[in-house]
C-alpha cells in the first residue's frame, strides 16, 4: 500500500478517535504496541496534535496500590471535568507475551464513560517498570485529545525509574509493612518523586513511613526555588486524601509552567527518545554489517575491541 494511502487511512482513525470512537483509538494504540511499520506514518502525521496533555505517572514496589490510587484519581479528575486516559503496563505473561491486567477491575465503573479510555499494556520485558512503546502510545492518546493522561508503571525495583523521563509529575508510592523509605531510597525511586503518597495510611507504621520521608527529604539539596515533594497520605480504597492529592498536583502543575520547567523536562524527554531510537536503529544495522566477522577476531586476539568498534561506527 501506497504511503500516501496508509497516511489516509491511519489520519481517518485518528478522526475517530479525537471524535470519540474508542475502537479506532484501540487501534491506533495496537499498531505502536505491534511496532508496525505504519507507526511512523501514524506518529508523523499526529505530531502537530500532540503537547497539550498533562502526563501524570505513577511509580512504587508491588502492593502498593498503585491500581487503587491510580482509580481513584481517574474518579476526581473525571469529576473535575477532564477527558482521561489511562496506560496501564502490566508484567507480561510467560505464554502469551500479553498484559496480565491484575487490578483492573477496579477502574471498571469508567468503561461507559465516553470521555476516559483504559488501556493495560505488556512490558515485554521492557525495562523501567514501562512498555517500550509507551512514548509513542502516549502521542496517540495526546492527539486524541485527552487532556490528561495517567500512566502506572510495574511495580518498581531497582534502576526501573524510567517514569520519570515520560511523566510531568512522578507520583511515588509507599505503603506501611513495605519496607522502609531508606529501602526505597537504595532502589533509586525518592529521587525521581514529584509527589510521595503513603498508601493504605489507616494501618499501623504508615507515621513512621512518613516521618522517614520527611527526613530523607531534609537531607535532599536543592537549589533555591526548587520543587519540594510533599507528603500525602491516602486511604484509596476509602477515597480519602485522594482530594488532597489532586489539589498538590495541580500546585505541581502551575509550578511546571511558572518555573519554567514543564519546557525542560519535555525537552530533556525528546533528547532520551531520540538517543533510544538512534541507538536502537544503529544496533539494527550492525547485525546486518560485520559484526559477526569482527566479533570473531576480538575473540581470537587478532584484532582489539576499540578498533573494531571504530570500523563498525565508520561504516
Amino acid at each position: 500500500m501506497a504511503e500516501d494511502a496508509v497516511a489516509d487511512i491511519q489520519a481517518a482513525e485518528l478522526d475517530k478517535a479525537r471524535a470519540g470512537d474508542v475502537r479506532a483509538l484501540a487501534r491506533l494504540i495496537s499498531l505502536v504496541e505491534d511496532e508496525s511499520p505504519q507507526v511512523r506514518i501514524v506518529i508523523k502525521d499526529l505530531l502537530p496534535d500532540t503537547g497539550r496533555a498533562r502526563i501524570i505517572g505513577l511509580t512504587g514496589s508491588p502492593g502498593v496500590g498503585k491500581s487503587t490510587v491510580t482509580g481513584a484519581l481517574l474518579s476526581a479528575f473525571r469529576a473535575a471535568g477532564h477527558r482521561i486516559a489511562v496506560l496501564a503496563v502490566d508484567p507480561s505473561s510467560p505464554f502469551t507475551g500479553g498484559a496480565l491486567l491484575g487490578d483492573r477491575i477496579r477502574m471498571q465503573e469508567h468503561a461507559t464513560d465516553g470521555h476516559v479510555f483504559i488501556r493495560s499494556m505488556a512490558s515485554r520485558g521492557h525495562l523501567g517498570g514501562l512498555a517500550a512503546s509507551t512514548p509513542q502510545a502516549i502521542r496517540v492518546l495526546d492527539a486524541a485529545g485527552f487532556d490528561l493522561i495517567l500512566i502506572e508503571t510495574v511495580g518498581v525495583g531497582q534502576a526501573e525509574v524510567a517514569i520519570a523521563s515520560l511523566a510531568d509529575s512522578v507520583l511515588v508510592l509507599l505503603a506501611p509493612g513495605m519496607g522502609d523509605a531508606i529501602q526505597a531510597a537504595k532502589a533509586g525511586i525518592l529521587e525521581v518523586a514529584d509527589l510521595f503518597v503513603v498508601n493504605k495510611a489507616d494501618k499501623p507504621d504508615s507515621q513512621q513511613v512518613v516521618r522517614d520521608l520527611r527526613n530523607m527529604i531534609a537531607m535532599a539539596s536543592r537549589e533555591p526555588g526548587a520543587w519540594k515533594p510533599p507528603i500525602v497520605t491516602t486511604v484509596a480504597v476509602k477515597g480519602e486524601g485522594i482530594d488532597e492529592l489532586t489539589s498538590r498536583l495541580d500546585e505541581h502543575w502551575s509550578w511546571l509552567n511558572s518555573s519554567g520547567e514543564l519546557k525542560s523536562r519535555r525537552q530533556a524527554r525528546a533528547r532520551e527518545e531520540l538517543a533510544a531510537l538512534a541507538f536502537a536503529g544503529l544496533r539494527g544495522r550492525l547485525a546486518a554489517s560485520r559484526l559477526d566477522e569482527l566479533a570473531s577476531r576480538v575473540a581470537e586476539g587478532t584484532l582489539d575491541p576499540f578498533t573494531a568498534a571504530d570500523e563498525l561506527l565508520s561504516q
